[in-house]
C-alpha cells in the first residue's frame, strides 16, 4: 500500500496555472533573423582596381 501524497492547496495550484499554464506565442523564423552588413561599404577602397593598374604599368 502506497501512501498518498498531500495535495497542493487550491491557491498555490491557481498560481502555477497562470504563471505556467500556457506556452509562449510562437516566433516565426522571419522574426528571428536580423540581416546587416557585416562591413561598412568604403567607397574609397572600392575604387582600386588591382586589374586596371595592371594594365597600366605592365604594358
Amino acid at each position: 500500500m502506497t501512501p498518498e501524497k498531500p495535495r497542493p492547496t487550491d491557491a498555490a495550484e491557481a498560481g502555477r496555472r497562470a504563471r505556467f499554464g500556457t506556452l509562449p506565442e510562437r516566433i516565426r523564423a522571419e522574426q528571428m533573423i536580423e540581416e546587416k552588413p557585416a562591413t561598412v561599404p568604403d567607397s574609397a577602397r572600392d575604387a582600386y582596381n588591382s586589374d586596371e593598374w595592371l594594365v597600366r604599368t605592365c604594358l
